[in-house]
């Protein structure tokens, strides 16, 4: 009788006293807010080939406070899973009572052993982990996932709301064990897409630009470079490498700095690659003709500052070129009586409209504007467009410069960069595409032939003979340009070499733009000039650290390839390269 009036006031107690209070305890046992896992979509070049993707992965935790055994038995079983030194786990097990995460990303064979082992106090957390199958090779652009699953850099930052949805909490029933209770699922829970974020750049020419390009940096023991490859008629880039680089997979290893895409981030004097889009302002202004000759005096003052060839102690005065001669020669004092025909108002007018002072609106973060002294500045002395005839006095990013190159290439527009195609299906069909701005012509069709004319003579009989590809016309220009000094002025010493080559060059019919489809569209012909390759290597070392000797054999790797890559015919009989 005690005992069964013991158990009445049990009962009535739960049932009447606690009642409120067990019932939230029991709801909160068998019901959860859930956000449902959507896996982040994965990331393709133009090929299919998996840049990103997620995996499952488990992050390892160790509770001392719940150990059965010693610290030293714990360890000692679990190091050679891990591949951890039984010292450095039991000094990690010392650093508190509970919650020391031992692993982040464990593969499910590695957990698979954990958890045989069955030790107390050591617990699996299942997560998804963001995958970078070509380890460094696509790092500058497709950047990285941090572990809050937030896209830090590249693509991943750029495109965050494409790459993964935002999806709101859902009430889920649990079990007694703590598991979901199946039949009670919402619709959709688990429902995910096959949708890719497909890009422009293509995973071959990716790997043979990086190749060439770390083949010369160590050449030349410079500090870094970059090479990019673009579609000229529509912007699309094909490839853009930066080194040295870091492995996305391991982003939190690396230096800072190597975080960065200095390609679109950091702004550099161009020199002499910036030449041909000088000559096509000069041509587009009629302030000069493609038979103007000019007195190439080798080396003159212009406003008590002393201007020069690069090559003047040894080869002095070239007396009188015409505008072909000079950007064979690179001559920079021919190019400073060229640009003097122009006002220097209306040159500076034209640097504006080419884009000078802005950024180029890639689809990618952290991109910087270019920079250009304000319009007093520079038409109050003379020596501001004399410097900027020769592609100094003004900064702006490898990215922008290849844009800029792009106008001679594709008839006189200014296109838009871009990395992204669209978001596909498994099946090809596009669910989403980004809409670029229409391009916007700044140079004439005839211009942008004959300053490519020129710049072909730069291959076949000026600085680029070592760009020469046989049976392939190809215009290019090589940049040698003194290295601006933060604090103002010039390094002594260092400098930034490049070169731009544009292929092929036979002569093309205009290109034709369709505003109702915001696209360019390309009119029959033999060879249309189409890919623009740009490499730009700063602070090599050595005597004979040139445009035309550390970046000009960059740019003919990637173009013999992209021959290959792309099946671009030869030249038309007669009109290749000599």
């Amino acid at each position: 009788m005690a005992s069964i009036g013991c158990l009445m006031v049990r009962a009535i107690r739960l049932q009447l006293i606690q009642s409120s209070v067990l019932q939230q305890k029991a709801i909160a046992q068998q019901q959860s807010r859930e956000k449902p896992f959507i896996p982040r979509r994965p990331i393709v070049d133009r090929q299919g080939q998996v840049l990103a993707i997620d995996q499952p992965a488990y992050i390892l935790y160790a509770h001392p406070v719940l150990f059965k055994e010693s610290p030293a038995a714990i360890a000692s079983t679990l190091a050679p899973i891990v591949d951890r030194s039984p010292a450095e786990l039991i000094k990690l097990f010392s650093k508190g009572a509970s919650g020391i995460q031992i692993e982040y990303a464990l593969t499910e064979q590695i957990a698979s052993q954990v958890r045989q082992k069955h030790l107390d106090g050591i617990e699996l957390v299942k997560h998804q982990l963001r995958l970078y199958p070509q380890t460094d090779l696509f790092s500058e652009i497709v950047g990285y996932v941090n572990v809050d699953r937030q896209g830090s850099a590249g693509i991943e930052a750029a495109y965050q709301n494409y790459l993964e949805r935002s999806v709101p909490k859902v009430l889920l029933h649990r079990a007694g064990d703590g598991s979901i209770v199946p039949k009670e699922l919402p619709v959709g829970f688990l429902d995910t897409d096959e949708l890719e974020l497909v890009l422009t750049v293509d995973s071959r020419l990716q790997r043979i630009a990086r190749f060439a390009l770390k083949r010369q940096l160590d050449n030349f023991r410079a500090k870094r470079g970059t090479a990019i490859i673009m579609n000229a008629n529509n912007g699309a880039i094909l490839s853009l490498v930066v080194e040295p680089t870091y492995d996305a997979n391991l982003y939190y290893r690396s230096d800072i700095e190597l975080l960065k895409n200095w390609a679109i981030s950091d702004l550099y004097e161009p020199g002499s690659t910036f030449k041909p889009l000088n000559v096509a302002i000069a041509l587009e202004t009629k302030a000069v003709s493609p038979n103007s000759i000019f007195n190439d005096e080798g080396k003159i003052e212009v406003d008590g500052w002393p201007i020069q060839n690069h090559d003047y102690a040894y080869i002095g005065s070239r007396g009188t070129l015409n505008v072909t001669q000079i950007l064979q020669h690179s001559s920079n004092v021919g190019m400073v009586h060229l640009m003097r025909q122009v006002p220097s108002g209306l040159y500076y007018d034209w640097l504006k409209r080419l884009g000078l002072g802005q950024t180029v609106n890639i689809d990618m973060p952290a991109q910087m504007s270019a920079a250009i002294k304000s319009r007093s500045q520079f038409t109050a002395s003379p020596v501001e467009p004399a410097t900027a005839a020769f592609g100094q006095g003004f900064a702006l990013t490898p990215i922008q410069l290849a844009q800029l190159q792009a106008t001679l290439a594709n008839g006189g527009y200014l296109v838009t960069p871009h990395f992204v195609t669209g978001l596909f299906d498994s099946k090809g069909q596009p669910h989403w595409q980004p809409q670029l701005p229409l391009p916007k012509q700044i140079f004439s069709h005839q211009t942008t032939q004959t300053v490519l004319r020129m710049m072909e003579s730069v291959v076949t009989s000026g600085s680029g003979k070592v760009a020469q590809i046989p049976e392939y016309r190809i215009a290019g220009k090589t940049g040698t340009a003194q290295k601006a000094h933060p604090q103002g002025g010039y390094y002594e010493h260092a400098r930034i070499t490049s070169f731009v080559g544009i292929l092929p060059t036979d002569i093309p019919q205009q290109t034709a733009i369709d505003p109702g489809m915001n696209t360019q569209i390309e009119r029959t012909t033999t060879n249309v000039p189409r890919y623009l390759v740009l490499a730009v290597v700063d602070e090599p070392q050595g005597e004979y650290a040139f445009g035309s000797t550390v970046a000009a054999p960059i740019v003919k790797s990637i173009m013999e390839a992209l021959i290959t890559i792309e099946k671009i015919p030869p030249s038309t009989v007669g009109e290749t390269n000599k």
